[in-house]
């Protein structure tokens, strides 16, 4: 019994290094970021991680249009509001959801989803709080790495995802 107990002890270690060593590999090659947001009576904060070009094509092949993307990399990216929001008009219950995006030639679709803390491939659509339209359009110059920052606005604030040539806005103000 004393050997199955030492096996089993062994495996479970051994598999929790693996995991760690894993989550650091993919970390290394898109670091996390945090931006949050505290002007205009609004608290968001987001937690992604910025993967990079790397001489790819980004929208339309490695993210083809029309399809859900991660909005980052790794886990899902989390963003949390500290108090009921309009998201592009559309109310929002403050709380922690994952950020999801459907990257499009005529502008892109956000969805608020109600699970977190997923693998950034496993996304619920039957899970989703809120989806909106919101403007996407030509960025200069280039990003290589995916970055998000807030930029204020006469009423709150707009999300900015940046990366390529691409930028994409998502307008958040308090209800």
């Amino acid at each position: 019994m004393k050997k199955v107990l030492r096996i089993v002890a062994i495996v479970v270690a051994v598999l929790l290094v693996a995991f760690f060593g894993l989550r650091t590999f993919t970390k290394s090659k898109s670091p996390e970021a945090v931006v949050e947001n505290t002007h205009n009576g609004l608290n968001v904060k987001v937690t992604y991680c910025q993967p990079s070009k790397k001489g790819r094509v980004i929208f339309g092949e490695l993210l083809p249009f029309g399809k859900v993307w991660r909005t980052g990399a790794n886990e899902a990216t989390v963003i949390s509001f500290g108090q009921d929001v309009s998201i592009a008009g559309k109310p929002l219950a403050k709380g922690d959801y994952s950020l999801w995006t459907i990257p499009d030639q005529n502008g892109w679709t956000a969805i608020f989803n109600k699970e977190t803390g997923q693998w950034g491939t496993m996304y619920d659509e039957k899970q989703d709080a809120l989806r909106v339209p919101i403007v996407s359009r030509k960025h200069s110059p280039m990003a290589e790495q995916f970055t998000m920052t807030f930029a204020p606005d006469s009423a709150g604030t707009n999300l900015i995802l940046f990366w390529d040539e691409t930028e994409a806005v998502v307008p958040i103000s308090k209800q």
